[in-house]
């Protein structure tokens, strides 16, 4: 029943002249109105993921999203690429609460808005749920990358090719605590995982990513992935 009245909420405010609507005709909170920048402090509702999608389509959308977010992410000139790999509607990913390694990637602005409300909504909880405690830091494997997937010859090009991916290996929590990928994944089968252990914590970890990135690969999804999760914006929606 909430469901419904809220999309028929959401009907109502699309459909109403844009005049009556500013005249506050019909008004709805800015997380639930569609026309409202995102703002990744607020808690996820169901229009959230619209909003999401709609800042890569709407450049103008992605910069409104870090400015009502107070997110500082300096802009990168667009480049052109006569290999499949330009850069455009990029930013610096600057650190939230968790740190980054290599610091400062560079990542297409809807990745960078994706990270920000992963860190915020998924991963920074699933830390405290498990250990009590945040996360301090965040060890990725790049993002932008002029290749194929899986580098091979004749292949469709990869996320990276234009920084709109990037790979994370591990984590290291306040207390100075390291988990990585490629030691602690296979601590104990996923299904048996024990709440505080680091395996539910990157199970937890994995499964808050698919709510924010298109694609989400790591060490269940094939060899490859063994060390990382592959998080990305693409067009195909994986969660493994």
């Amino acid at each position: 029943m909430l469901r419904r009245v809220v999309i028929l909420l959401l009907l109502l405010a699309l459909l109403v002249p844009a005049g009556l609507y500013q005249a506050g005709v019909l008004r709805l909170p800015p997380r639930w109105d569609p026309r409202a920048p995102l703002d990744i402090r607020d808690t996820p509702t169901l229009v959230t993921h619209w909003k999401l999608a709609r800042l890569e389509w709407q450049p103008s959308a992605c910069l409104a999203a870090l400015e009502a977010s107070r997110l500082e992410m300096p802009r990168v000139p667009d480049r052109a690429s006569d290999t499949g790999c330009p850069i455009a509607n990029a930013v610096r990913l600057e650190a939230g609460e968790v740190a980054l390694s290599p610091a400062r990637p560079v990542v297409t602005c809807p990745l960078a808005v994706a990270w920000a409300m992963f860190e915020r909504h998924a991963l920074q909880p699933a830390a405290r749920a498990h250990f009590g405690q945040g996360v301090r830091s965040a060890r990725h494997l790049g993002t932008y990358n002029c290749r194929n997937v899986y580098h091979r010859q004749g292949g469709r090009r990869s996320q990276h090719a234009t920084a709109n991916a990037i790979d994370i290996a591990g984590f290291t929590l306040a207390d100075g605590r390291g988990i990585t990928l490629l030691r602690d994944w296979g601590e104990e089968e996923g299904a048996e995982a024990a709440h505080g252990t680091p395996a539910a914590f990157l199970r937890d970890v994995r499964d808050g990513a698919c709510r924010y990135f298109r694609a989400v690969l790591g060490p269940d999804y094939n060899a490859p992935h063994r060390d990382h999760f592959h998080l990305d914006r693409g067009r195909w929606s994986r969660c493994s």
